[in-house]
């Protein structure tokens, strides 16, 4: 009997492609960005469409410039305005768009090598660049009418109820794609369903930031209640973050309890962020502390080969 069959790799073929699996990514945001401009009106259209110009033409002139390959037809620069729009008010200038493309296309992504290869989520990048650059513009929200100015976080931290059901349909002050939890669970579970991403690394996220928020609460002498919990887990971009950034590909480990490890890191630095610093938020600071960590999750994690060493045996020897 033929117990071992050596072949030539791939070992596993596919047809997916990049741009296939970034389409699949355009169509669950949609839901997202539609609500956006359901609520916040034209000019969260217009910052959309602006974010994802920047980025395609960045791309596009940097590749010509250097003589590379275009690749703008795999789709993975219209994400990535897509997820910087996302995470961006409605009231922001133009220009804020267009700075915040140039910098996630061009420093975090072409300049590292391409798609693939940066070591950081460039969206998320850009808008932690952006909120250290421009922190006024950056954190002028709108004002809804007949709803409070402050932003649920900012509410549940001060001790005042939040109703659940605004969080739930998106009628609150927030970023463009990260009012509505429902529009985002509508687009996680197109991907969960198109198994684009698994439900693994997002539900980590969501539930290690819930369990760290109510300890480091009770630890601070916060009042946890169930209502100061259901705000954290559906405000502040959770969400969005945990389906749209932190499953990102290249820049999450691809082992199974690499993944659980990363989304508790995630969860970790984001409640105490949210509980200890002065900012409500912590999600996309979380998530690219959480990157810059990704190689040593894998190298931890990662399966041993048989007859092979693990990496901490070695470390022990």
């Amino acid at each position: 009997m033929k117990l071992l069959n050596v072949s030539i790799s791939p070992h596993i073929r596919s047809r997916e492609t990049t741009a296939s699996i970034m389409l699949d990514v355009i169509i669950a945001l949609v839901p997202s960005i539609a609500v956006g401009v359901w609520i916040f009106g034209w000019r969260a259209l217009m910052v959309t469409a602006v974010s994802v110009a920047s980025c395609v033409l960045t791309e596009l002139v940097y590749e010509k410039l250097m003589k590379l390959p275009v690749t703008v037809g795999d789709l993975s620069a219209v994400v990535t305005g897509l997820i910087l729009a996302v995470n961006l008010y409605s009231t922001a200038p133009w220009w804020i768009s267009v700075i915040g493309g140039i910098f996630a296309i061009l420093v975090v992504k072409m300049l590292f090598g391409g798609i693939g290869t940066n070591f950081m989520n460039p969206a998320l990048a850009a808008r932690c660049f952006l909120l250290i650059s421009f922190p006024g513009i950056m954190t002028n929200y709108p004002i809804l009418d007949a709803v409070s100015s402050a932003t649920p976080l900012a509410m549940a931290k001060a001790g005042e109820y939040v109703d659940i059901l605004s969080m739930l349909t998106g009628t609150h002050s927030g970023t463009i794609g990260e009012t509505s939890a429902i529009a985002i669970l509508i687009g996680a579970l197109y991907m969960f369903l198109r198994r684009t991403i698994s439900p693994r690394g997002p539900l980590t996220v969501i539930g290690s930031t819930v369990v760290f928020v109510a300890l480091f609460s009770w630890m601070n002498g916060i009042n946890v209640t169930w209502n100061y919990l259901a705000v954290n887990a559906l405000g502040g971009g959770l969400i969005v973050g945990a389906v749209f950034m932190a499953s990102d590909y290249a820049t999450t480990p691809v082992t199974f309890w690499g993944q659980i490890l990363f989304g508790i890191c995630v969860g970790l630095f984001t409640a105490f962020m949210r509980v200890f610093c002065g900012a409500t938020e912590g999600v996309s600071y979380a998530i690219i502390l959480s990157n810059l960590l990704t190689p040593f999750i894998e190298k931890w994690t990662y399966p041993r080969p048989f007859g092979v060493k693990s990496a901490r045996k070695k470390a022990n020897e």
